[in-house]
């Protein structure tokens, strides 16, 4: 059935970390319909990351449109498309109105929008974690009849060619050998404070770190610049890169790291992904069992993050580093 297909759309419009765990799916969207011209409707932030992905021939970053008009667009140019086939791996309400908008006559669709042809109609996928979900929802789309659904069983995303794309560091000069790093996540979401771990935790955490001779390296985004030099006042060696790392970079970064310690939040899933032995704090705004980044991951959780003891944290540290 996959080789009649000849135009996909797929939509994930937010947010990084989700964007990130789709990518999994997304690689098995592409190997299913290798000839097909793939497009993805997804938002603004994500346009860069998306363009360079392997797995798409055209990126469209409209999938929140403001006002009449811009639905009216958007609806124009996804008809006018003819699209045989539409992977919704977004699942939402935003994502479930275009469905609606293309009515009477939509494409092929594969999400849990009531009506859509190739309903994900699992009565647990909202209990699944993102990865078995979007594996299952390709299940029942039929182009994965073998898809991972058990709980961790599903593969993580690859970002290898992330990583592939990218030069290749000088050679050392002088015969130093630059002191291994770790990653630092100490940010997230502005409105989800009770995410974050304490910026004086983390600095805690970097100093003794520091002292057992890895640097600290801090990323994020520019608003958490102050979270950054909170960090520094006990860690003043620490590098501060919030504000100056694009995705791609955070993947290298989180790549060459010795170790990533972050909030539940999309560059800690990036960095994870890339292959970062990872230590992620959930407090119980978020269940880790839907949403924690998959690989070499310690996953730790308190109600309240303020009381996470750095000796705590610092235990799951001691069992990833080499």
């Amino acid at each position: 059935m996959s080789g009649q297909i000849r135009k996909v759309l797929v939509i994930k419009l937010s947010a990084l970390g989700d964007f990130v765990l789709a990518l999994a799916a997304m690689r098995k969207i592409r190997e299913a319909h290798r000839k097909a011209h793939i497009t993805l409707l997804t938002t603004p932030p994500f346009e860069a990351l998306a363009r360079s992905c392997p797995y798409f021939n055209a990126v469209e970053i409209d999938g929140r449109p403001e006002g009449l008009s811009g639905w009216l667009e958007l609806r124009r140019r996804l008809k006018a498309a003819r699209y045989d086939r539409v992977y919704d791996l977004q699942t939402s309400a935003q994502s479930a109105r275009i469905f609606y908008s293309l009515w009477p006559f939509p494409p092929e669709w594969s999400g849990n929008a009531f009506g859509c042809a190739l309903r994900h109609a699992n009565p647990d996928r909202d209990r699944m974690h993102t990865l078995e979900r979007h594996a299952d929802q390709l299940k029942y789309a039929g182009i994965w009849p073998d898809a991972p659904t058990e709980p961790g069983s599903a593969p993580p995303p690859d970002l290898s060619w992330i990583l592939a794309r990218q030069p290749k560091p000088p050679p050392v000069s002088g015969g130093v050998t630059p002191r291994p790093y770790v990653l630092f996540v100490p940010g997230g979401s502005a409105h989800r404070l009770d995410k974050r771990w304490p910026a004086d935790h983390f600095g805690q955490l970097g100093r003794t770190l520091y002292d057992r001779g890895f640097d600290i390296v801090i990323i994020g985004g520019p608003q958490e610049s102050a979270v950054a030099r909170a960090i520094q006042k006990h860690v003043g060696q620490a590098r501060d890169l919030t504000g100056r790392t694009d995705f791609a970079r955070i993947a290298v970064l989180g790549a060459k790291a010795a170790l990533a310690v972050g909030n539940d939040t999309g560059p800690l899933h990036l960095a994870a992904a890339a292959g970062a032995p990872t230590v992620v704090l959930f407090s119980k705004a978020s269940d880790p069992a839907l949403s924690a980044p998959r690989g070499h991951v310690a996953v730790l959780q308190a109600d309240r993050l303020a009381d996470l003891a750095v000796s705590e944290v610092m235990q799951a540290v001691n069992a990833l580093l080499p």
